[in-house]
């Protein structure tokens, strides 16, 4: 899935798989982003384009369980990645039931365009997935939407130039070969802050003006990012696939969504493997990423809102998470899918779970303030790479920067 990279590319941050399975059933279903009031009987659901089809496979299993219950699948042309936008423009029109990824949340739930989960709902999804992933469909204490995918960043690596062991620190990955990523990027290098032991918004993710970053341990950050500039190993690169198809990187940092073109461009040499350990600080850390969390949430103005949460409910079971990964690659939240034959038998899957664990990753936050977020990480983070911020001034910066994103 491309959600996170989509909304990065959008606001100017951020520069699968399988056979299609026929829609069967009684499920309705609809090409087009765009929407029309139902009659309030019927269920609209939005979805990734590329996903319906799989989609309309599980209605129609839902919908023999709930014969009393109609779906109309809806391929959202927009994507889940625009699901905050759109909804504003007129909530009334927009899915009753809907794809978002869990980082806009909380400011849908701020401005009412979304309803708390029904407990029973919870309850299940608590105890069915992984601590992270229900953690981050939660916002103030409360359960907004139900988690059925895991994003995460890792390292993908030409195996004839490093080896698994290579590419488990990164001091023996860049000494051994040259590793590609952005510095401009802050959603492929800021976590080194968490790596680093600074928080973000409160150990949560919650909490507006709680932050360490301005502190000795960010000064830690970004000296590593200075570091880089001068590491023969690390190339910063706006176009890595490239790099990596020319032969002037061996390893690259990049999610699942690009598994596709890297197998492309590496074939049967690709490999992965989780982020390696750092040095930072003077201490070998382990290197963090940003953990996005795919959900499902119900709109506010849905009619039949009992038919809505059921159906959310369904959309992220365990049966419901596999046939999304066996037609998508989509890695599920669900424990017991995880476990599944098929999706251990996948390296990618189960390096993004192993991503996707305390100490991996950090849940990205949940607040409005992340848009001023990236546009004031983007200069902080590359000043330090290229020099521009001079080392007497880190402190003076990550001030001034703890100050603009907590407004």
């Amino acid at each position: 899935m491309k959600t996170w990279k989509k909304a990065l590319l959008s606001t100017a941050i951020l520069g699968t798989a399988a056979v299609a399975l026929a829609a069967c059933g009684s499920s309705k279903s609809s090409d087009g982003g765009s929407s029309s009031k139902t009659d309030g009987k019927t269920i609209r659901l939005y979805v990734d384009t590329e996903q319906k089809k799989a989609y309309d496979q599980v209605v129609a299993d839902f919908e023999k369980e709930n014969k009393d219950i109609k779906v109309e699948v809806k391929a959202n042309n927009s994507g889940a990645s625009n699901a905050k936008t759109d909804i504003a423009k007129d909530p009334a029109k927009y899915g009753d039931v809907f794809q978002v990824p869990h980082d806009q949340l909380g400011d849908m739930a701020e401005k009412g365009y979304i309803n708390e989960i029904a407990p029973k709902y919870a309850d299940a999804s608590k105890s069915e997935n992984s601590e992270l992933a229900f953690n981050a469909v939660n916002y103030k204490g409360k359960t907004y939407a139900l988690p059925y995918e895991e994003q995460s960043q890792f390292i993908y690596y030409d195996k004839t130039k490093l080896t698994a062991d290579d590419v488990k620190s990164w001091e023996t990955l860049t000494s051994k070969g040259v590793l590609g990523t952005n510095f401009a990027v802050p959603y492929n290098v800021y976590p080194i802050f968490f790596s680093a032991g600074t928080t973000l918004y409160g150990e949560n993710g919650e909490t507006l003006g709680d932050m360490s970053v301005d502190s000795d341990k960010g000064v830690n950050a970004m000296k590593w990012f200075a570091e880089q500039k001068s590491n023969k190993g690390v190339m910063n690169t706006d176009n890595t696939l490239n790099q990596l198809k020319s032969g002037k990187v061996s390893a690259i940092i990049d999610g699942p969504w690009s598994s596709t073109s890297v197998k492309e461009v590496l074939g049967d040499n690709m490999a992965v493997a989780p982020y390696p350990t750092i040095n930072i600080g003077g201490e070998e850390k382990q290197m963090q990423a940003f953990l996005g969390i795919k959900s499902i949430a119900v709109n506010s103005k849905a009619s039949d809102q009992a038919g809505a949460q059921k159906l959310a409910a369904y959309l992220t079971s365990e049966a419901a998470q596999l046939v999304l990964f066996k037609d998508q690659g989509l890695v599920p939240t669900n424990t017991k899918a995880q476990e599944n034959a098929d999706v251990q038998a996948s390296d990618l899957t189960k390096t993004v779970i192993t991503m996707a664990q305390t100490g991996h990753s950090t849940l990205m936050p949940k607040l409005a303030q992340m848009s001023i977020f990236w546009d004031k990480a983007t200069p902080l983070i590359n000043g330090a790479y290229t020099g521009q911020i001079k080392e007497a001034d880190y402190k003076a910066q990550l001030a001034t920067f703890a100050k603009d994103i907590n407004k």
